[in-house]
């Protein structure tokens, strides 16, 4: 099996959400023929909200968009993953299913209530992992992805899909994420970065996994980093 991520490089964070919005039609569309549901974990922060303004499918009749993680806020806070992708991307997407995280319901009752709608909803692998179609990720400039952060326990949670994250090293400290174990199930998995600040955690997520880099424990054989000539300075591929 090959265990070397594939690289996509561009030339700016323009560029990088064209082709990620592509990617995500493309996975989107091959799910939606092969098995009637297409299952996408969307990432937030800054680096996908061009992405998701741009992408469009003819039809969003059978894609469910879930989260790959959330922080402990309601829905129209600031600080709300959910809020952003409902500015950039439900708007234009009728016919999708939604499944938002309850972060204001508290880390460990947002995460059982999720853990128990992925369950309800996405098939299984041979290890009982839920199964997403695709996951969108970014990385963080200390190698976090998703709310998965280096020394934290949620990190090292597993039999779970979704874990309850506390005292995260950025605000706000606490948050919902999807399990190492069900970003490393995905059947693909998409890293996106942009900018010179991601160019150190990037080349330390390509290099030799380890805990001290959540971002280097993706499943390698089944990911596609998409990045900008910058994010890609220290990495050799630039």
């Amino acid at each position: 099996m090959n265990s070397t991520p594939r690289i996509v490089r561009e030339a700016d964070l323009g560029a990088v959400s064209v082709a990620a919005a592509k990617l995500f039609e493309e996975h989107a569309t091959a799910a939606l023929a092969a098995r009637g549901v297409a299952h996408v974990a969307l990432d937030g922060g800054t680096t996908p909200e061009q992405t998701y303004a741009l992408i469009t499918l003819a039809s969003w009749e059978g894609v469910e968009l879930w989260f790959g993680d959330e922080r402990c806020v309601g829905p129209e806070d600031p600080e709300s993953n959910y809020r952003m992708v409902a500015a950039t991307l439900l708007g234009h997407a009728p016919g999708a299913v939604v499944h938002r995280v309850i972060g204001e319901l508290g880390g460990e009752a947002a995460a059982q209530a999720y853990e128990s709608e992925l369950r309800s909803r996405l098939a299984r692998d041979a290890d009982g992992v839920p199964v997403f179609d695709l996951v969108l990720l970014g990385i963080g400039e200390d190698g976090h992805t998703a709310s998965l952060f280096a020394g934290n326990p949620a990190l090292d949670a597993r039999g779970v899909a979704c874990v309850a994250v506390h005292d995260a090293p950025k605000p706000p400290p606490d948050r919902v994420s999807l399990s190492l174990e069900v970003l490393r199930a995905a059947r693909s998995c998409v890293l996106l970065a942009s900018g010179p600040g991601k160019a150190p955690a990037l080349a330390a997520a390509l290099g030799e996994p380890t805990a001290t880099v959540p971002a280097s424990l993706l499943a390698r054989e089944r990911l596609t980093v998409i990045a900008d000539a910058d994010a890609l300075a220290e990495t050799g591929a630039a």
